[in-house]
């Protein structure tokens, strides 16, 4: 890959679209990606999470996520590299945003959410046809907001 900016900016980038080079892992990159960002999230908040800070991370991953994976697909030549796993984490956040930080909780948002990022049922699967950045972002967010809704139901019924 090069870019005008520079060998720096491909770091970054890199950095970025793939959450510190987990997406280069073999094996299930994006999995494994959602599951490292729930082990952050559960040692930057044991307990409650603080609903400013949570959403102030997940702005500055959804935009600087939607950036990168615009930028490294164009690098690439390539709608949806598997290297990029930002997407993942952004639907994993989104799932999780100011829930307890239990791990039971955390255990069946990180099910659901892959389940329905794996599964993409309707209307989750029309987001692929999106392009770009916006695109490679939209089926997981959806995925992510997915996982919640059902988490929010279960809770109900406690």
């Amino acid at each position: 890959m090069i870019y005008r900016e520079g060998w720096l900016m491909e770091i970054l980038i890199k950095l970025i679209a793939s959450f510190f080079y987990l997406g280069y892992f073999p094996v299930a990159p994006g999995t494994l990606a959602s599951f490292v960002f729930l082990l952050i999230r559960r040692f930057l908040w044991p307990d409650r999470p603080s609903l400013w800070l949570e959403l102030v991370l997940f702005l500055f991953l959804l935009l600087s996520g939607t950036w990168a994976s615009q930028r490294f697909s164009q690098s690439v030549n390539r709608d949806d590299p598997r290297q990029i796993v930002i997407d993942e984490v952004c639907g994993q956040a989104l799932a999780v945003v100011a829930l307890p930080s239990s791990i039971p909780n955390l255990l069946m948002a990180f099910i659901l959410f892959r389940s329905m990022d794996i599964i993409k049922p309707f209307p989750i699967n029309r987001l692929e046809r999106i392009k770009g950045g916006r695109g490679i972002m939209a089926d997981d967010l959806a995925a992510g907001l997915m996982a919640r809704l059902f988490l929010e139901i279960y809770f109900s019924f406690l």
